[in-house]
């Protein structure tokens, strides 16, 4: 992208949220980023979801609160087509003075995992379905938007209905374009079980890559939603009789000879695929805090409700939160389905592979793959059923101790008591406010 035109420009790393952090700046300094001329206090990442630090962080008596150096990701500069003003975000991660990797930046967790497939000279792909809702947000609660020809309020389920993507071309027509501005692979849209929910698939290519586009494409569909006059939201369940928002990936590995590791040229897949799906099951739930990070994800996680709560899998079966899809063995892969669309794509990625990387390391073997319906199955392991016992999980957990690093652990920790505590202090009907456009 062109910067010479423009006046100013973004930059932004990813917090323990997925909110962007940053600043904006003359597009004349865009050329000096490389060099580290941009800094921010290290423990902007680490902030809560209402922005304030974290009290008693180790990092504000460790460091002084001393400033981290931004470097460009490689992922951008890209467009923002949400503004009426020309300009461009620059992604990027943070570093310490010396330029070793912070690893409280949710990018850098996830380029550590993957540092490690790297080293047995593999590469993760991977792909997202993406869920939210559009809404309108004036009142004193989240409702439907109004349908732009009948100027109503949606008041039914359109499960895959032409008409009501249509009803709203003009917003998904600049959404698409905006996607393909920003280089993000949109691929179809359907319109999903909830009041004005949809659903955008981002297309299979390298796992980094497809968590910046998971995080760009959050900030383009909340940002151009506002341009058409509603509101969008990945929370995980806007409302509570309706369903809630996922976030499923798909993700195969492939050896440097670009041979999927997953396909042993049968329906069943290799020993390395039954290896990766027991290490996710086995830390799916002391998983919980990542794929639900908020007070509010877990309304989504109601036993039957569309949403897996037992650390199950199965072949080419949309009930169990491990699936293996059918079709060419050479397209074997594993899907992910547990996450809710409120999480931080880096850190979710980063959970979901480390745990199948830690499988493949330790041999593990699962449970015979289930059939029928998973939500009918005595005695699964469970994912945490509130957020305080997640938190607990994932604090204590040997095997979240294996794939994420410490620092990542403790910060996320810390800022999730800090909100649990917050939330206590809101009244209920008011907390919605808080997650509707900053998850």
């Amino acid at each position: 992208m062109d910067l010479s035109q423009l006046k100013t420009i973004r930059i932004a790393a990813c917090d323990v949220n997925g909110q962007m952090r940053g600043k904006r700046m003359p597009a004349s300094l865009a050329d000096k980023l490389d060099d580290g001329a941009a800094r921010m206090p290290i423990s902007t990442l680490n902030v809560d979801i209402w922005g304030r630090d974290v009290e008693n962080s180790p990092l504000v008596f460790e460091t002084g609160d001393a400033d981290g150096i931004l470097k460009p990701s490689g992922r951008g500069p890209v467009p923002m087509p949400w503004l009426d003003t020309p300009s461009a975000l620059i992604p990027m991660v943070m570093e310490w003075e010396d330029g070793s990797p912070f690893l409280g930046d949710p990018r850098q967790v996830l380029a550590q995992v993957l540092g490690r497939y790297n080293a047995r000279g593999w590469r993760v792909m991977a792909a997202t379905e993406m869920e939210f809702n559009l809404v309108d947000d004036s009142g004193e609660a989240p409702c439907p938007p109004a349908h732009p020809h009948t100027g109503r309020k949606l008041a039914q389920q359109s499960v895959l209905s032409i008409e009501e993507l249509d009803a709203f071309d003009a917003f998904f027509t600049d959404l698409y374009a905006g996607a393909e501005e920003m280089g993000i692979p949109a691929q179809s849209a359907i319109s999903e079980a909830g009041l004005g929910q949809f659903e955008i698939n981002l297309n299979h290519q390298e796992a980094l890559r497809a968590a910046d586009d998971a995080w760009l494409f959050k900030a383009l569909v909340k940002g151009l939603a506002r341009k058409h006059g509603f509101a969008a939201t990945f929370m995980a369940k806007p409302y509570a009789q309706e369903a809630g928002n996922g976030m499923h990936v798909h993700f195969s590995v492939v050896d440097e000879a670009g041979n999927n590791v997953f396909d042993d040229g049968t329906e069943t897949g290799s020993q390395a695929l039954q290896q990766a799906v027991a290490g996710c099951l086995a830390a799916m739930p002391a998983s919980t805090l990542i794929f639900a990070p908020h007070g509010n994800s877990y309304e989504r996680l109601v036993p039957g409700a569309h949403a897996p709560t037992g650390a199950a899998w199965a072949y080419e079966n949309r009930t169990a939160a491990i699936r293996i899809p059918g079709g060419s063995p050479k397209a074997r892969r594993i899907e992910h389905r547990t996450a809710g669309g409120d999480i931080t794509p880096y850190l979710m990625l980063s959970v979901v592979l480390g745990a199948a990387l830690l499988g493949i390391e330790d041999a593990m073997q699962p449970p015979a793959a289930s059939t029928g319906n998973i939500y009918e199955i005595p005695d699964l392991p469970q994912l945490a059923g509130d957020w305080d016992s997640a938190i607990t999980q994932f604090e204590t957990s040997p095997l979240i101790a294996r794939i994420l690093p410490k620092r990542m652990i403790d910060n996320l920790v810390m800022t999730k008591r800090q909100e649990l505590a917050g939330f206590d202090e809101i009244p209920k009907n008011q907390h919605w406010l808080s997650w509707l456009e900053a998850v």
